[in-house]
């Protein structure tokens, strides 16, 4: 498929364009259309094959409901089971504008629309030429952003040429995007109706009309398990760029120091206007601390930038999530899978590995004695695997039969696959590394929030593992060889010969040692005790 770009900067004069562009969407093709937030990936909501031919040419899991756009208040109301004084006063006030509404839907949305849901999300933008092509379609059109999911959303037309070029049928170019963000979202389907998804609309306006209004935890956090997303933007990574995002909160002070500590040549600070010379690595700056709107207009098409320059880390200055402020902290929030670093408030963090058998487990049981908080990183793997999104992407890499009947990992026979070859092993490490970093994360918030002196990561992949930047310092356990074989026989009810397996599978002793700040000797007879205070000291200095 050829992709034609349509330029139009004034509706009426490239009246022939906007109606070519409402053709195309009468007739089931996919247009992407330039909106006040991001561009969107637009085709005719009640049409569920032009529907799935946006799922597809995003690559967007289905069961990730869309936004239907209408060109007035008469439009989404249609769409809606029926409505109600809150829906009339939020309409009065904000639409056109950057603010979507959720309702129970009526029976001419499909469900492929919907996400399955007995919802419909409904906006209408104010950007004149999304609002002119609506109204030329005749139609209601369903228009998730333009972009591959899960990457920054476009705010141009070439970020969208980027990632759809060959694809869709047309793109409209209508300039960079003025707010940069997507829509706020609520729902009215709840009691009391919640805030899914900040936006340029912020909840201190919106309680004006809705005082019981309140703010949905998955602002802050992930889904709980199993949980399904009612709103786009949801999902525990999303706008995320192919670099690897490290999101800091706290003072410009201890940022410059985390950065300059833990960045290299591959990574590169995002920071606020004016900051770039203090950062010893590059530094490219998205707008105004206390500017809301300079960072959202500016977020995506930083993120993107950081990979077209080839970095493969963002530091990622946070801002206060306040106004709008509160959504570009939530877009970094997916954008980093939730790996935030408090640079003001950390507890001192050990990274414990080693070889399987050495005996990190007693070493850790010794921290925790001495008041740190133990991260098992046994607990948050087999954790991190009941995430819809991380077994999908299993299923997809490694068959779809290590699902079981209900719905868990058969982790035996991911294992056996994913271990066969050093590809596989990158392969799972690429999948399951992201949702393992992002529960350590909250549990070093829980730990900061406990009377712990400290945060002690036991992992035996640590040194394969993002989680290794959010260490101060990292100790390794080694011990002999036999006496690493006759524990894992003892421990696991296995026989010598795979116990041997398991170890040589690993890296030898000398890789942890190597790549450690502290050697922790667990031999039988000798004492680590003396060592691993040592180290107690020195971590809470």
């Amino acid at each position: 498929m050829k992709t034609e770009i349509l330029k139009i900067e004034d509706i009426t004069k490239d009246a022939a364009l906007i109606e070519k562009a409402g053709k195309t969407l009468r007739e089931g093709g996919l247009v992407a259309v330039p909106t006040e937030t991001v561009y969107g990936l637009a085709a005719n909501a009640l049409d569920p094959a032009a529907v799935k031919n946006i799922f597809e040419a995003k690559g967007r899991p289905s069961d990730n409901p869309l936004i239907v756009h209408v060109a007035d208040k008469s439009g989404a109301e249609r769409l809606f089971e029926k409505t109600d004084e809150r829906f009339d006063a939020l309409a009065e006030k904000f639409w056109p504008g950057p603010l979507t509404v959720i309702m129970k839907k009526s029976d001419i949305v499909p469900d492929i629309t919907s996400g399955g849901l007995d919802t419909i999300a409904v906006r209408c933008p104010s950007h004149p030429v999304a609002n002119a092509i609506i109204r030329a379609a005749g139609v209601p059109i369903a228009a998730p952003s333009a972009n591959t999911s899960g990457k920054p959303s476009p705010t141009t037309a070439q970020h969208v040429a980027d990632d759809l070029s060959g694809k869709i049928d047309l793109i409209v170019d209508g300039g960079k995007c003025e707010i940069g963000v997507e829509s706020t979202v609520i729902t009215l389907a709840t009691q009391p109706p919640r805030l899914l998804r900040p936006g340029k609309i912020t909840p201190e306006e919106l309680q004006e009309i809705l005082p019981d209004l309140i703010i949905d935890n998955a602002v802050f956090s992930e889904l709980a398990s199993g949980e399904k997303a009612q709103s786009p933007g949801m999902k525990y990574k999303h706008y995320a760029p192919e670099a690897e995002v490290v999101l800091l909160r706290g003072s410009l002070e201890n940022a410059v120091k985390y950065i300059n500590k833990y960045g290299n040549a591959e990574s590169v600070a995002v920071c606020f206007s004016g900051e770039k010379n203090n950062f010893d690595i590059p530094a490219v700056e998205y707008g105004l601390e206390n500017d809301g709107l300079s960072l959202a207009s500016n977020l995506f098409y930083v993120l993107r930038k950081v990979d077209d320059l080839g970095f493969s880390r963002a530091f990622v200055r946070c801002p206060k999530p306040v106004g709008l402020g509160l959504a570009v902290y939530n877009r970094l929030l997916r954008s980093a899978a939730f790996h935030v670093v408090d640079v003001d408030k950390r507890l001192p963090v050990i990274g414990l590995t080693g070889p399987t058998g050495a005996g990190k487990s007693t070493v850790a049981k010794y921290f925790v004695e001495n008041g740190f908080y133990l991260i098992d990183g046994d607990i948050l793997a087999r954790e991190a695997v009941k995430n819809s999104v991380v077994l999908a992407n299993l299923a997809k890499e490694f068959g779809q039969d290590i699902i079981n009947e209900d719905g868990s990992l058969n982790r035996r026979l991911t294992a056996d696959r994913a271990f066969a070859t050093p590809e596989k092993t990158k392969a799972l490490n690429a999948i399951t590394h992201p949702a393992i970093t992002a529960l350590t994360y909250i549990e070093i918030t829980r730990a900061d929030r406990s009377d712990s002196k400290g945060v002690i990561i036991d992992a035996a992949a640590l040194l394969q593992s993002p989680i290794i930047n959010m260490c101060d310092m990292l100790v390794c356990v080694i011990a002999p060889k036999e006496e690493r074989v006759q524990r894992i026989v003892e421990r696991d009810g296995i026989t010598v010969e795979q116990a041997l397996t398991r170890i040589n599978a690993q890296k030898p002793e000398q890789y942890y040692i190597d790549n450690t700040d502290y050697m922790i000797s667990n031999a039988k007879g000798e004492d680590f005790h003396a060592k691993a205070d040592e180290i107690l000291a020195q971590a809470l200095k």
